[in-house]
């Protein structure tokens, strides 16, 4: 099975969240290759203290950069080049791997790579995760259609956030794609409501 790569139409879009939930419900190993700043509350930390599965495994990133910026910005104040061939997909038993992406598909590695190219690299397939605001449609069929013009295969659609059924009905009228789950706005995240979230997703 391919590697299945968490990504969202922006920043702050929830894929840290659909990673936990599909962590949990796959019994999924995780990987987050670049972390950009909050190394002592990182994106992995986050999704392990939502797990309460002892077969997921969660691999170290493959790079730790010190300031909350987009990894080209990010790892160039931190004195280093980010490299493609550098990041190399875990070895996972007969697990699926989550990956999860740093914002959207061209937020930028290095001076001519972008978060697609890593995607293309490692030959995974999407999920794509959407939030409902203004503007939302454009940035969805965008990404989409990059997706599409570089043959990257995606799986399916979630949904986070407040529910737009017009917005959501544009997007899947254009795609033709399925949605895996919608996660709603609660109140509080813990293992149990990652359990109760992972109930209602359509996938494995």
């Amino acid at each position: 099975m391919k590697p299945l790569f968490i990504t969202g139409i922006g920043t702050d879009i929830g894929k840290t969240l659909i990673s936990a939930i599909l962590v949990e419900k796959l019994k999924a190993d995780y990987w987050k290759p670049i972390q950009s700043g909050d190394l002592h509350n990182s994106d992995t930390m986050k999704v392990k203290s939502l797990i309460t599965n002892a077969t997921s495994v969660f691999h170290p990133e493959s790079y730790r950069l010190t300031q909350p910026f987009s990894p080209h910005k990010s790892a160039d104040l931190d004195g280093i080049r980010i490299e493609l061939q550098s990041i190399s997909l875990p070895k996972t038993s007969n697990n699926t791997l989550i990956i999860e992406g740093a914002g959207g598909l061209m937020v930028p590695l290095n001076d001519r790579e972008y978060i697609i190219d890593l995607i293309q690299e490692l030959e995974a397939e999407v999920i794509l995760v959407i939030k409902n605001y203004l503007g939302s449609i454009n940035h969805t069929l965008l990404s989409l259609e990059l997706l599409k013009a570089r043959n990257i295969p995606v799986k399916g659609l979630i949904f986070n956030g407040e529910n737009d059924s017009y917005s959501e009905q544009a997007i899947l009228n254009h795609s033709k794609l399925s949605i895996l789950g919608r996660v709603p706005i609660v109140d509080e995240i813990n293992k149990e409501k990652i359990i109760d979230l992972g109930g209602s997703f359509k996938i494995d």
